[in-house]
């Protein structure tokens, strides 16, 4: 159906048909919108005070407490009386046909009628289907996101997975916004580390290993070199106090980090044999990666890294620095003193005394290449809180460098996971985390063997709750707050956690699959038949799904997603027995099934969003 139909249907609904809609209001894609316009256009008679003032007023609230529509009077700045007099007065005067209206002492609280707010939510979300909820507000805006960002040969701690959770969906959050979105992981591929890794692979590597699993293979690799190097120096320490203790000379031998260094020259230099080696290292870890991102619904982009900064663009980013007046000499190392500008950004250091450059050197010359790359409207790093000041300074860095773009870089920042370990020990690898929580929803579903015998692929089914247990319990909270990581409590169906989620979404696919109409019929259901008040409470929160992303990309909170869909999953529960649908009129049976449809599809369209698989049968 053509939009401007839709909305011709959608005002007729209302009775609004004449209303001239405000230029602010998305009733194309939002619900709510049209409310709003009706409202303000409403009271704008009423009071006097402009559409544009009313408008971005009326705030919407998934609180059980609080109505469709509050208005803060004191936001409209208006004369003629105290707030809580104007707030009686104009819910006195305003048309009650659409919306229920009371003042709550300097609130105005609208709460709408039930039936015609059926008739327009309804029809809304069985015509949009999986893009309700979706609008194009920041059409042709660009954005590229910096997250997860694993270094290689090293575990994926757990702020990688937080920065993984949270970043992908960030991702697809803006493009429900209309934003243009590039996916960027920027590993940690370069440094001495890999001189290191290098010698031990010559000593302790298996290229068979190596092909089957690189990343954990690469780690053993390191973690044993690492354990000769360290037994190494204390040798030395050990023979050079002997030889002091006897008064004779002591020359040491070039120890496995010496090695390590000449091995990162010869890498920084150019030299094809060593680049080899590291690119086959790069290169197989990507391929993992890749695979593991993907039992996540992840895609990257583009795989950047520390090793894709050349020394040319070093080099003229220190050019740049200097030619700026912001670089001074400390003992042979160039600094940035940051304090000048802001005292609490301290000083920071450039290039060290050996004129060796630093990770912050690197992502200077990395924002200026992914500007000039992808010309984006912002640029966003999804790291730890721990790295507050670090991007402060780096984005202040770029500002007095005199890149205009600067003032897009965003830093999105998140807290610790506590404890994050499996039954067996630390969890090394996000392979590893997958796997724990795909082997505890397996033996919890087992617990229940009658159910366990109907599911035709409980692996599958047990790896995919296992992956929303992991989200969910991560995305619970404010994403600041620290949180502990609890694998019984997250792989519970009691309570809100990924579990109890995928159940509501499969038993909401039940309700439909256990009756004979199609799609057709329940989208053209007689929509009136829908009386229950409970029922309109689940019509009131499936309207104000679009403003829920709203809010959620107002504030970058996955929390804000996953909140409502709890309480939407809340909302269905109740109506199971309340709504019956087998046994019931045809007419009857097709209104409730069009209500229980609309809920299935916004629940589906969140769980997407937060980068879940929804399971039809569990």
């Amino acid at each position: 159906m053509a939009a401007v139909d839709q909305l011709t249907i959608n005002l007729q609904s209302l009775g609004l048909q004449d209303h001239t809609l405000l230029k602010e209001a998305d009733v194309e894609h939002n619900p709510i919108d049209l409310y709003r316009s009706y409202i303000a256009s409403e009271l704008s008679k009423i009071s006097g005070v402009d559409t544009s003032l009313i408008y971005p007023a009326l705030e919407t609230s998934i609180s059980k407490d609080s109505a469709d529509l509050n208005l803060p009077v004191p936001r409209l700045r208006a004369k003629g009386g105290k707030p809580q007099e104007l707030a009686a007065k104009w819910a006195e005067e305003f048309p009650k046909d659409l919306v229920d209206v009371v003042a709550n002492g300097i609130f105005l609280r609208f709460n709408f009628i039930g039936p015609s707010l059926t008739k327009l939510v309804l029809p809304m979300i069985w015509n949009q289907r999986e893009e309700y909820g979706r609008n194009e507000s920041a059409k042709g805006k660009v954005a590229v996101f910096d997250f997860s960002s694993p270094n290689i040969a090293k575990p994926f701690h757990a702020g990688h997975l937080r920065s993984t959770i949270i970043g992908s969906f960030l991702c697809n959050l803006h493009e429900s916004q209309g934003w243009k979105v590039h996916r960027v992981n920027y590993l940690g591929d370069w440094g001495k580390q890999f001189g290191l890794l290098a010698i031990g692979f010559e000593r302790y590597g298996n290229d068979k290993e190596l092909e089957e699993n690189p990343m954990r293979h690469l780690y053993d690799v390191y973690v044993k070199i690492n354990a000769d190097a360290t037994a190494e120096e204390e040798k030395i320490q050990q023979e050079g106090a002997e030889a002091e203790s006897k008064g004779v000379p002591y020359t040491p031998f070039a120890t496995l980090h010496d090695k390590a260094r000449e091995f990162f020259k010869q890498m920084e230099a150019g030299d094809e044999q060593s680049l080899k080696t590291w690119s086959r290292f790069r290169d197989l870890s990507i391929v993992k990666l890749k695979e593991t991102y993907e039992r996540l619904n992840i895609k990257y982009d583009e795989y950047d890294g520390e090793s894709q900064v050349s020394l040319q663009l070093m080099d003229e980013m220190i050019d740049l620095l200097k030619k700026k007046n912001l670089v001074e000499q400390d003992n042979g190392a160039l600094l940035i003193d940051l304090a000048k500008f802001d005292k609490k950004l301290g000083k920071a250091v450039v290039r060290k005394r050996d004129g060796a450059t630093l990770y912050l050197t690197r992502d200077i010359g990395t924002a200026v290449k992914r500007y000039e790359k992808y010309k984006f409207d912002k640029s966003v790093y999804v790291v730890a809180s721990q790295q507050d000041m670090y991007f402060a300074q780096l984005f202040k860095i770029l500002e007095l460098m005199g890149f205009e773009w600067a003032k897009k870089c965003v830093h999105i920042n998140y807290g610790l996971i506590q404890g994050m370990s499996t039954r067996k020990g630390k969890a090394i690898f996000l392979d590893d985390i997958m796997e724990v929580a795909k082997e505890e929803m397996h033996k919890v579903m087992q617990k229940n063997q009658e159910k366990y015998s109907q599911i035709e692929n409980p692996e599958e089914v047990a790896d995919i709750v296992g992956k929303t247990a992991i989200r969910i319990q991560d995305s619970t909270g404010k994403r600041i707050n620290n949180y502990a990581f609890d694998w019984s409590r997250m792989t519970s169906f009691e309570g809100d956690t990924g579990p109890y989620l995928q159940y509501a979404h499969s038993r909401l696919s039940s309700v439909q699959r256990n009756v004979d109409f199609t799609d057709e019929q329940m989208k053209n259901a007689d929509l009136s038949l829908i009386t229950e008040p409970e029922a309109y409470e689940l019509v009131r929160l499936l309207g104000q799904y679009p403003d829920v992303l709203k809010s959620a990309f107002r504030f970058q909170e996955t929390s804000t997603v996953v909140t409502y869909l709890f309480k939407l999953t809340h909302a269905v529960s109740k109506l199971y027995d309340i709504l019956w649908v087998k046994g019931r009129e045809e007419n009857l049976q097709l209104a409730r099934l069009a209500l229980f449809g609309a809920a299935k599809q916004v629940l589906n369209n969140g769980m997407k969003l937060l980068g879940l698989t929804p399971l039809e049968r569990m």
